[in-house]
C-alpha cells in the first residue's frame, strides 16, 4: 500500500508540475505586461514633463516680450506729441532771429522758447549737431549741394532746419547744405 501512495503522490506531483509551470509563465507574462505598462507610463510622464517645461519657457518668453513692448510703448509714447511740437519750437527759433523787435518782447519770446526747449529736453529730445560735421544720411537730409574748394567733400556748410533725436531714435533729420568738391 505504501507503494501505491508513493505512486499516487508522484503522479500528483507530475500533474502539478505543468500547472505550476503554467502559473509561472502566466506570472512572467503579467510581470512583462506590468513592465511594459510602467515603461509606457514613464514615457508619457516624460512627454508631459517636457511639454510643461516648454510651455513654461514659452510663457516666460511671452511675459518678457510683453513687458519689453509695454516699456517701449511707455518710453516712446510721447514721441508723436514731441514731433507735433517741433514746428512750434522752430517758429520760436525764427522769432528769436528777427531784428528790430522790442527788447521786452524778444526777452519774453526767449523765455518761452527756453522753457519749452528745456521741458522737451527733459522728456528725451536731443538736438543733432551738424555745422562743420560730415554729412551722415542717417541723421541729415541734404537739401542743397554747393560746389566749393574751401571745404572737404561731404562737409555740412549750414543748417536749414534743426534735426532731433528722441531718446536715441531719430525724430526728424536735420535739413542741411552740403559741400561738394569742385
Amino acid at each position: 500500500m505504501n507503494f501505491e501512495n508513493n505512486d499516487t503522490k508522484t503522479e500528483d506531483l507530475q500533474a502539478e508540475k505543468p500547472a505550476a509551470a503554467e502559473q509561472v509563465d502566466q506570472l512572467r507574462t503579467e510581470r512583462d505586461g506590468a513592465k511594459a505598462e510602467r515603461d509606457g507610463a514613464r514615457a508619457e510622464r516624460d512627454e508631459i514633463r517636457d511639454l510643461l517645461l516648454r510651455r513654461q519657457a514659452e510663457f516666460e518668453n511671452f511675459r518678457k516680450r510683453t513687458e519689453k513692448e509695454r516699456s517701449d510703448y511707455l518710453q516712446y509714447a510721447a514721441m508723436d506729441m514731441v514731433r507735433d511740437l517741433l514746428p512750434i519750437l522752430d517758429d520760436f527759433e525764427r522769432a528769436l532771429k528777427i531784428e528790430g523787435a522790442a527788447p521786452e518782447y524778444a526777452r519774453g519770446i526767449e523765455m518761452i522758447y527756453n522753457r519749452m526747449y528745456e521741458t522737451l529736453k527733459k522728456m528725451g529730445l536731443e538736438p543733432i549737431a551738424s555745422d562743420g560735421k560730415t554729412f551722415d544720411p542717417n541723421l541729415h537730409q541734404a537739401v542743397e549741394r554747393v560746389e566749393t574748394k574751401d571745404s572737404p567733400d561731404g562737409t555740412i556748410l549750414s543748417e536749414f532746419q534743426r534735426g532731433y533725436l528722441f531718446k536715441g531714435k531719430l525724430l526728424r533729420p536735420t535739413m542741411v547744405k552740403v559741400a561738394v568738391r569742385a
